[in-house]
């Protein structure tokens, strides 16, 4: 697929792998617009990279979704729409009479899982008028092996792989034009994991990997350790479990 002359949309835009994709994609040729939910982000991105289009809106709002939609619309609709945006919500023990964990995985749900089908199900239309058009959808290597303290966070990205998957082959069965794009990240060095001691990627690198994966149509993009925990996993799932879940990674589980 070619990037060059598309309009991107690219969810949770203002840091991390999202701003990193947007310098990227404009290097590439594209025309691209970024949202997120904190206006300072977005104020000090237009600042920095003013040739970006910036858009406060948060997936998790159906009011703010809609209207996200409508402004896209007056500027001529897009051609590729890049669910980047998620969370993830400082851990609490299982089971446990406690309702901020609850609320925790509702909100996890909501930005991860169901914002991404909101935007899709509210884009799908102008998507397949355009000759040439896709959906990127980022689930992660805790899509592949959950992980102990990240219940809800690996939850929601299985869910969505799965939902990828099916969507994917639905609209192949239909006859759309529109290509599904899976990206499966390892750990990658952003704020959301900046207390992790771990081994972690940089975003150009993710990045870069995604860009070569969609110019070869390759639907589903594995990076990294991703790439090696998915193989890795069909062959000894319990090891493969025993080394996402290694106590040097989380420590000792401690009820807060």
């Amino acid at each position: 697929m070619n990037l060059q002359e598309k309009t991107i949309l690219i969810t949770g835009g203002a840091s991390g792998i999202g701003l990193e994709a947007a310098r990227q994609f404009e290097r590439q040729g594209a025309k691209v617009i970024i949202t997120g939910r904190n206006a300072s982000k977005l104020n000090a991105v237009q600042k920095a990279y003013p040739s970006l289009i910036t858009i406060r809106s948060d997936v998790s709002k159906p009011l703010d979704a809609l209207a996200l939609y409508e402004k896209v619309t007056e500027l001529g609709g897009i051609d590729i729409l890049y669910n980047n945006a998620g969370v993830g919500v400082p851990p609490l023990n299982l089971g446990f009479p406690d309702k901020r964990h609850l609320e925790g995985a509702i909100y996890e749900m909501e930005v991860n899982y169901f914002g991404v089908i909101r935007l899709n199900n509210l884009f799908m239309e102008m998507l397949k008028s355009r000759p040439e058009a896709a959906i990127i959808n980022t689930t992660s290597i805790l899509s592949i092996v959950p992980s102990i303290l990240e219940a809800t966070y690996s939850a929601s990205k299985a869910a969505l792989a799965f939902y990828t998957t099916s969507l994917r082959s639905h609209l192949a069965a239909t006859g759309s034009p529109v290509k599904v794009f899976e990206l499966l990240p390892p750990l990658v060095d952003t704020d959301m994991v900046a207390d992790r001691q771990d081994k972690k990627m940089s975003p150009e690198k993710l990045v870069r990997a995604l860009i070569e994966g969609i110019h070869k149509d390759k639907y589903t993009i594995r990076v990294g350790d991703s790439k090696a925990i998915f193989f890795l996993n069909r062959l000894a799932p319990s090891v493969t479990y025993g080394m996402v879940n290694a106590k040097k990674h989380y420590g000792s589980l401690k009820q807060t």
